[in-house]
């Protein structure tokens, strides 16, 4: 009796981090996917460029629906497969080579969002480009933008998110895979927060 009474305020301390820390992560989760965008907010603003981060078919088919519509002059897709070129992506987005080709650059060298960025980056500082129309999956878009915004401060971006027919953003939690999608993506939103915090905080010089 006196080693479980000795036990039970540490137990009940843990149990108290433990819900604590549940509550804390359902309430963020409740309000990141709040702020997954449901719709375009800006479907006819023109930029310099539309760029496409690689993952889903929807999105490199509405970058080209963009371009052929004007929206912008260029089209630069980043994180592709090194091997892919113009006109295999055109091939499978049913495109005519002759059409868009020249407008259409690949980027190779990014495995990740923070890489679709720097590449980006580079690519815009190169062409002499202040401005993006950014296309990405709805529920990738915020932590997208805090990437881009994080490397790319003085440029205007314009997202420009797709949705993903087998992502349920409303109801998440009724479906498995929408769920999980849901909660490794917000976890990777904080670890990007936390990254762009840690870039925007003055470093104190040493004497």
């Amino acid at each position: 009796m006196i080693g479980r009474r000795r036990r039970s305020p540490w137990l009940r301390t843990f149990a108290a981090v433990v819900a604590l820390v549940f509550a804390a992560t359902a309430a963020g989760m409740v309000w990141f996917v709040g702020h997954i965008p449901r719709r375009v907010v800006d479907p006819t603003t023109a930029t310099d460029a539309i760029v496409v981060l690689t993952g889903g078919a929807d999105r490199l088919a509405t970058g080209l629906d963009l371009l052929a519509g004007g929206l912008a002059g260029k089209l630069f897709i980043s994180g592709v497969y090194r091997g892919v070129e113009v006109k295999e992506i055109l091939r499978v987005s049913r495109q005519t080579p002759s059409e868009l080709q020249c407008c259409i650059e690949l980027g190779h060298s990014a495995v990740d969002t923070a890489g679709n960025a720097r590449e980006t980056a580079r690519w815009m500082r190169r062409e002499g480009y202040r401005s993006i129309r950014l296309v990405t999956a709805n529920y990738h878009m915020p932590r997208s933008l805090i990437e881009f915004r994080r490397v790319m401060p003085d440029i205007t971006i314009v997202a420009n998110p797709v949705f993903p027919r087998d992502v349920h953003v409303d109801g998440w939690w009724r479906w498995p895979g929408s769920a999980s999608l849901v909660f490794v993506e917000f976890g990777k939103y904080l670890v990007a927060r936390m990254r762009a915090f840690i870039a925007a905080t003055p470093r104190v010089m040493e004497p």
